[in-house]
């Protein structure tokens, strides 16, 4: 949602890039005649996966004690709210990060659901701890639920298909790849007419109609470069004329990479602070595509991942948690250096970002150390916040108390590793 680009369970969360390695043969050329080539050294066993990189592995440093920190009632009162919110899932899943465990957090579930909310502050002092992953340096960006127009049936005006999943989007090994190259989660891919494993269609293919008639539509949009930037946020609510609104949110994607198109029109110059440009918000960034349809429309197929959708009932939207996200609560963060669930205390150059919030959502665009992407709720003044949230500062994890001596007594490094 916004600038940020984001993908994820709520928007394009799991942004699944296909690797798909190809064999080929160098034949070296020969030498002066009667000479053989020189003999070639024999080639190097291959090396294991590099893991990937984690906070455990970025490395961690003590921060100061969550009551030195300017909690303010209200911001720590939502942040409890959503907290109780994640408890399940923190209490079930594996933390990717390294850092903590499920049991870990039991003290503070435990409390959390009958602490007064008039105390709110004094829960996070009470059972938190705060660690600096990296450097602790921060960039956050902004994500909304889009509101635009749309229909469940076809009609005059509502003639952009709104995919569901397709059946035949599956995760597989391509088979030319070797065995000791097949870690981790398989790639998203189709199997073709003859039985290949491939990538699957592609943003200008389903464009150009691979997917219609097929009954995947799920819904009718009025405006592509609306549904584009609803597809970035993941979810979003589709006005009709009758006044009924249908949510719609994240279902999967097609496994192709994402390619942030705000970044592309600045290396091109189309968008930035010059005379005559256009802002490099997602405002400006849609001023322009209305501005140049032709060239806006292969823009957008620059970004081959598309988005597929369901249709969302009751609260919501809901993030990778399985929870929902709260407008001015909930953090997108990158699972890997975040506990998804954990409270994230923000003192960036936007005062509407500085204080304490939950990561409990995900995004393709939102990866590394210290990215966030902060969700602001729906409507005209979310679409305005988060469109041209740029915000640096910097950021502090609240784990459990113990988490650090725990960590020590692992023998787990908590200094920053080059």
């Amino acid at each position: 949602m916004g600038g940020s680009a984001r993908l994820s369970p709520l928007r394009q969360a799991g942004l699944a890039v296909v690797l798909l390695l190809g064999a080929c043969t160098i034949i070296p050329p020969s030498g002066p005649a009667g000479q053989r080539p020189p003999p070639t050294a024999p080639a190097a066993p291959p090396s294991a996966p590099k893991p990937p990189a984690t906070a455990l592995l970025t490395g961690v440093v003590p921060g100061p004690a969550p009551a030195s920190l300017s909690l303010g009632s209200a911001r720590a009162g939502a942040a409890l709210r959503s907290f109780v919110e994640s408890c399940r899932s923190l209490l079930a899943r594996t933390d990717a990060s390294g850092l903590t465990r499920p049991a870990d957090w039991q003290p503070a579930c435990g409390a959390a659901p009958t602490w007064p909310a008039t105390d709110a502050a004094g829960f996070f002092t009470r059972y938190f701890e705060t660690v600096r992953v990296g450097d602790g340096r921060a960039y956050v960006t902004g994500y909304y639920e889009p509101e635009i127009a749309g229909s469940r049936v076809k009609a005059p005006g509502f003639e952009v298909p709104v995919y569901r999943l397709p059946p035949d989007l599956v995760r597989a090994w391509p088979f030319e790849t070797p065995f000791d190259q097949r870690t981790g989660q398989p790639p998203l891919g189709r199997f073709d007419a003859q039985g290949k494993f491939v990538p699957y269609y592609d943003r200008a293919a389903i464009e150009d109609g691979a997917l219609a008639g097929k009954g995947l539509e799920l819904a009718w949009a009025a405006d592509p470069i609306e549904l584009f930037f609803l597809e970035i946020q993941g979810s979003g609510r589709l006005l009709a004329p009758d006044g009924t609104v249908m949510r719609i949110g994240y279902a999967g994607q097609n496994g192709l990479p994402y390619t942030g198109i705000g970044q592309v029109m600045r290396d091109r110059g189309l968008i930035g602070t010059g005379p005559g440009q256009y802002p490099g918000s997602m405002q400006g960034i849609m001023a322009w595509l209305r501005a140049n349809p032709e060239e806006g429309r292969a823009l957008m197929r620059s970004n081959r991942s598309v988005v597929f959708f369901r249709e969302i009932t009751g609260d919501g939207p809901i993030g990778a948690m399985g929870v929902p996200v709260r407008p001015q609560a909930s953090l997108a963060a990158d699972p890997l250096m975040v506990p998804l669930g954990a409270p994230v205390w923000l003192a960036t150059d936007r005062a509407e970002t500085t204080g304490l919030w939950v990561a409990q959502d995900t995004g393709g665009a939102i990866k590394g150390p210290n990215r966030f992407d902060s969700f602001w709720g729906a409507g005209p003044t979310a679409r305005q916040i988060a469109g041209g949230m740029s915000a640096k500062g910097d950021a502090l994890l609240l784990v459990p108390v113990g988490t650090l001596a725990r960590l020590a007594g692992t023998g787990a490094s908590t200094a920053a590793r080059k």
